[in-house]
């Protein structure tokens, strides 16, 4: 890491690995029930990476993230398939939220 860049300054990999947060009825049940978040993240994001993209990028503290990868469909009238997504469900510290419809800093 070069000098200039301190421990609090989100890299260029931060912004790129969460590609979107993910708001279906699902995943604002959860948010409801505990203080998770759901995101679609880079197929090659490692867990250690998305934690420390959340706490750099939103300024929060994380205390747990599991990962799936849920494969995509085989189209059966049309050719082709839809992609894999790989989501990450973040559990944040209570207390502590994140306003997804304002971004990152």
């Amino acid at each position: 890491m070069s000098p200039t860049v301190s421990k609090t300054t989100p890299t260029e990999r931060m912004y790129q690995l969460l590609v979107r947060p993910l708001v279906t009825e699902k995943t604002t049940k959860i948010a409801e029930s505990g203080n998770w978040l759901t995101f679609e993240v880079l197929p090659d994001a490692t867990k250690p990476e998305i934690k420390e993209a959340l706490q750099r990028l939103y300024g929060v503290e994380v205390l747990k993230v599991n990962t799936l990868t849920q494969k995509g469909k085989q189209r059966t009238r049309a050719l082709g398939a839809r992609s894999d997504v790989k989501k990450a469900l973040v559990k944040l510290k209570d207390g502590q939220s994140v306003d997804l419809s304002a971004g990152a800093k």
